[in-house]
């Protein structure tokens, strides 16, 4: 099994920055993509960012273009993901998690949520205006 555990969260102002992390351990035999997906109350889970497994490749849903950044660091049994997400508006409010593409060792990113194979519990962020 795959463990994934999200950090980060909080409530912010309009305009101010978080940055989220997400540690997986267990079963990893190498580098997977992952991503971070949000769901609001309300609303279906989105896909916000994914990153491969190398970390060379990383794309984004329009609406945080620009905004937030991916990135992963590939220790030898550990690996981290961060979400550093900046100029934060209401509408990022959220619960965001993130998650593995288990196996999938491509450059291309996927944001189908049933390519995901495993998901953290994940972490509220809430923006006020």
């Amino acid at each position: 099994q795959v463990r994934l555990v999200e950090s980060g969260g909080g409530l912010v102002q309009t305009g101010d920055s978080l940055r989220l992390s997400c540690t997986a351990s267990g079963r990893i035999f190498g580098p997977f993509a992952m991503g971070w997906f949000r769901q609001a109350p309300g609303k279906d889970r989105e896909f916000v960012a994914g990153v491969s497994g190398s970390g060379a490749s990383t794309a984004y849903v329009d609406s945080v273009q620009g905004r937030f950044t991916i990135s992963r660091d590939n220790a030898k049994n550990t690996i981290t993901m961060y979400l550093q997400m900046n100029a934060l508006r209401p509408e990022d409010t959220a619960v965001y998690l993130c998650a593995m593409d288990w196996g999938h060792y491509g450059e291309d990113i996927r944001r189908s949520r049933p390519e995901y194979d495993y998901w953290g519990q994940g972490t509220q962020v809430t923006v006020s205006s």
